[in-house]
């Protein structure tokens, strides 16, 4: 079982620890004159101890009852190539033998995780890395009812999944209630429900560690809330719950070096799981909120040279032309301070707030410029949609057949890394067994020009690619490398 973001890679940790020891050097230990007197053991009498029999049966098992009904164990099936030999993977053998020697055949492979039920009809959030890849995916409810499920929508840059119950008959699910993630304060009290290392529905208590935090997975949106609440592989995709029983988030990964619970979990907060959660319920497609900009954090030299008193902020490096941000008068310089009255420390705390903003919507902006802030009104818009006019199919006898492209544009470019300005057309999907995937092509790659033709809209690609000729000078940008290649045509 590989949980992808359950599995963290190992932790150096700086400084005093090495090795699980602490070093310790005589030269530098305290001399006696240096050592205070330890100040006296409280007073016994400042203890506070239960004065009622109800005082005393104090529990969370309320708050147990009432949100582990809504959390599922998810099992996923993958169907995997296995090489027959053991030297299928050396290249010496297979240069040796010809790799025609080693064939491969399917392996069935299992996964679990957990789940979160988001709406009475049988609808599931959990992780997308728990169901990644899946041929099947089944869930099973606390009760023991199981239920296989079909996979509505794959968010990669949240890393979540929402599932919907195949067949549900008459049956009523358990939905948990949403809470305000942005309510929560470092010190609450959590609890985690989910399916660790497969031993059943297990609950764990701790505390919000903390907010916000980052470089925890490479997503789009990091903004995780930190717990101590054991979390372990299996609780993936399980419920964070407060004292209400509310859903406050959704256990995505543990920072460990054994792969086991340290203490340090995190989730993803509930506002943005709710925007995945209604999605998927109202069957359409998650549409998120374009800046047209992009933005740096403000350290401390930044912040001591435009006057701002403390290092936080998102500073604006460079605005999509015609963007939703230039519109609204921002300009390369300019620092967001906060979003709605809620301070932005960083780039990524900004995108979180924006992204949880429904489209239309008027927000307010605070904008540091010349040494003053001002609040700006911004009102939320979509990225600009493809037009029919923008995408290209390849079929036919062609040697590009089985390719789709997409015209570049500033809010694609944005999302590749690329400057707005990039010229090209990217590859959006490579039909497997094409011509085009036997040529090698692969998503996201972005073809910049054919037999010395620049490739800048689709409609271009599409009539070349059409051509019929004996042989193709390709040159693409894979991975920000400039590639060129000659292929028959």
């Amino acid at each position: 079982m590989s949980l992808r973001a359950l599995l963290l890679a190992s932790v150096a940790v700086v400084g005093l620890a090495v090795g699980g020891t602490v070093a310790f050097s005589p030269w530098n230990a305290p001399s006696l004159a240096q050592v205070e007197t330890p100040a006296a053991p409280p007073s016994i009498e400042n203890r506070i101890v239960p004065q009622s029999d109800s005082e005393m049966r104090l529990s969370f098992a309320p708050v147990v009852q009432a949100a582990s009904p809504s959390v599922v164990n998810v099992y996923a099936t993958r169907i995997e190539q296995q090489a027959v030999s053991p030297f299928a993977n050396d290249p010496f053998f297979s240069r040796f033998f010809g790799e025609g020697r080693f064939r491969s055949r399917p392996r069935e492979s299992q996964s679990l995780g957990s789940g979160v039920i988001v709406d009475a009809g049988g609808v599931i959030l959990t992780n997308r890395h728990v169901i990644e890849g899946a041929t099947d995916v089944r869930i099973a409810l606390s009760d023991g009812r199981e239920f296989a499920v079909d996979v509505v929508i794959e968010d990669e840059q949240t890393d979540l999944a929402v599932l919907r119950v195949r067949d549900p008959g008459n049956a009523n699910f358990p939905a948990i209630r949403f809470a305000d993630s942005d309510s929560l304060l470092v010190g609450d009290l959590v609890l985690a429900i989910g399916n660790p290392f497969g031993v059943g529905q297990t609950v764990t208590s701790g505390i919000v560690s903390a907010l916000a935090r980052t470089g925890v997975e490479s997503s789009d949106y990091e903004f995780f809330i930190q717990t101590d609440a054991a979390i372990n592989p299996g609780n993936s995709g399980g419920a964070l719950v407060d004292l209400d029983g509310n859903l406050v988030g959704i256990n995505t990964a543990i920072y460990s070096q054994t792969g086991g619970s340290v203490g340090i979990g995190f989730a993803i907060p509930a506002n943005m799981a709710r925007l995945v959660a209604e999605a998927g319920i109202s069957g359409g497609e998650i549409v998120r909120p374009w800046f047209g900009a992009k933005m740096q954090a403000v350290n401390s030299d930044i912040a001591a040279s435009l006057g701002i008193a403390a290092p936080h902020g998102a500073l604006i490096t460079e605005v999509a032309p015609d963007g939703p941000a230039e519109r609204a008068g921002f300009r390369s310089g300019d620092v967001v301070l906060s979003v709605d009255g809620v301070a932005v420390d960083d780039p990524s705390a900004f995108n979180f707030r924006l992204a949880t903003k429904p489209i239309g919507q008027t927000t307010q902006l605070e904008r540091w410029r010349g040494g003053t802030s001002e609040t700006v009104t911004f009102t939320v818009e979509a990225a600009p949609v493809a037009g029919s006019d923008m995408i290209a199919v390849i079929t036919g006898n062609s040697r590009f057949a089985g390719t789709s492209v997409r015209q570049m544009d500033a809010a694609l470019a944005e999302s590749k890394g690329l400057p707005y300005d990039a010229k090209g057309v990217i590859v959006t999907a490579v039909e497997p067994g094409s011509p085009a995937a036997e040529m090698g092509l692969q998503v996201d790659d972005i073809i910049l020009s054919l037999n010395d033709v620049a490739m800048e809209t689709a409609s271009a690609f599409s009539e070349m690619a059409s051509q019929r000729v004996r042989m193709w000078q390709i040159i693409l940008q894979r991975g920000g490398r400039v590639m060129r290649s000659v292929v028959s045509g």
